[in-house]
């Protein structure tokens, strides 16, 4: 499988964050600081809580229901260290954001 279009860059506004559903999985896609762009599966790996439910400051996402914090720059764990979010390449493409779910970062 390849890259697969989530959805188009508007809608996903820089320091904003939007679940899509998409080849049977939630995808996360957040737009950070700078209007980076980061793609992530969408449920947090502690109790399985939605991701998109939490708040994201700067480049820090918290999940509401334990206030687990994940970079999302890395998807490494800041608050608790030692877990990660699946990270999804991402691109975008004529105005649209694209997702490739097989590869794994």
């Amino acid at each position: 499988m390849a890259f697969q279009r989530v959805c188009s860059i508007d809608d996903v506004w820089e320091g904003e964050m939007q679940a899509f559903p998409i080849g049977g999985k939630q995808v996360l896609i957040v737009n950070g600081d700078g209007g980076v762009l980061r793609a992530f599966d969408a449920i947090c790996p502690h109790q399985e809580y939605p991701l998109v439910e939490g708040a994201l400051e700067g480049n820090i996402l918290t999940c509401s229901m334990h206030l687990w914090q994940f970079d999302i720059g890395s998807g490494e764990g800041v608050n608790p260290t030692g877990c990660k979010l699946k990270v999804y390449p991402i691109k975008v493409e004529n105005g649209d954001i694209l997702v490739d779910l097989e590869m794994v970062a």
